[in-house]
């Protein structure tokens, strides 16, 4: 299969209009796209990544008059969150509409729903025939992909089309709201906050997750091992003296240990989630065998980077 590169919203809507799979950049990381009702498509979907079939899909819309199209019910608060937050880098959990295909859903009878704020990516949404199911467009369980180039690294010859954008403004996946039960949760967070969220509404609490952890998780990242660069990820706090060994990177906000030969120090913490995993990506290509990671606070979005840092070491 040859992956087409190209600048065109409407050039990649038609693709995937005519059952195509399709990357887009979003303002969280890139998405790999398919109609909805494209049996074929999603299959590829499924197959180019190497995903597992359980791990639903998030559904893209462009407009929040599609939500019909999607979702069953949508309770006040749900509601809130997306006069708030819609369009934005949030994915709501809600009873899904009986038509969306359980390949989309995993078999769910809800569904995760998101409407980007990114303009190409908006623009290529409002060009597609209908609501867009799109995972990460990366190969299953690597950092997510925030550059074009990453994607077509991994999935060239496996999908159809390239969208080519900026990189991504915020680098972290979407926060995720369960709003399909009597209590919202946060499901995965991001760079909306549990302290913006609570802000709208108080009532949102965290999850927590039983021992025997969900067969069919509601959303994507609960289950399988996800952002993992090939590297060995270390965790280390701010003040931790680190004698790096040959071959070591560092990324965090503090001054890096000295030896270290590929380093990123951030300003703040929207830098550290923005440049993640570019910087994983990039210690994979140049060699680097162990990277220490500064875990930051649980607050904002430090949750949102020690979740993905905690999950790329293994110790989620």
């Amino acid at each position: 299969m040859q992956t087409i590169v190209t600048d065109s919203a409407e050039e990649a809507a038609k693709i995937l209009n005519s059952g195509g799979v399709v990357a887009f950049p979003t303002e969280t990381v890139y998405g790999l796209g398919a109609g909805i009702y494209c049996a074929d498509a999603i299959r590829q979907v499924f197959c180019a990544k190497g995903r597992p079939g359980d791990n639903p899909l998030i559904v893209h819309i462009y407009s929040i008059e599609q939500l019909g199209d999607v979702a069953g019910d949508i309770n006040s608060g749900a509601q809130k969150l997306i006069e708030q937050f819609f369009p934005g880098p949030l994915t709501l959990v809600l009873k899904k509409n009986p038509q969306i295909p359980d390949s989309v859903t995993a078999g769910l009878d809800t569904v995760g729903v998101r409407c980007p704020l990114n303009p190409v990516a908006r623009e290529f949404l409002r060009r597609c025939s209908g609501p867009v199911a799109a995972p990460s467009a990366n190969l299953s369980g690597l950092p997510s992909a925030t550059r074009w180039e990453t994607v077509y690294g991994d999935l060239h010859g496996k999908i159809d089309c390239v969208l080519r954008g900026e990189p991504s403004s915020i680098g972290l996946e979407s926060t995720i709201i369960d709003c399909s039960g009597s209590v919202p949760t946060l499901l995965r967070a991001g760079a909306i906050t549990l302290e913006q969220l609570r802000a709208v509404l108080p009532e949102i609490r965290l999850n927590v997750p039983a021992a025997d952890e969900e067969k069919v998780p509601k959303c994507p990242g609960l289950k399988y091992p996800h952002y993992a660069p090939k590297a060995t990820v270390l965790l280390c706090e701010g003040n931790e003296k680190i004698i790096v060994g040959p071959s070591s990177g560092y990324i965090g906000l503090s001054k890096p240990p000295e030896g270290a030969l590929v380093v990123k120090v951030c300003s703040n913490l929207e830098e550290y989630g923005r440049e993640l995993f570019s910087f994983f990506r990039r210690c994979d290509a140049e060699g680097i065998k162990v990277i220490y990671c500064e875990l930051p606070s649980n607050k904002g979005i430090g949750r949102a980077i020690r979740d993905r840092l905690l999950r790329a070491s293994g110790k989620d």
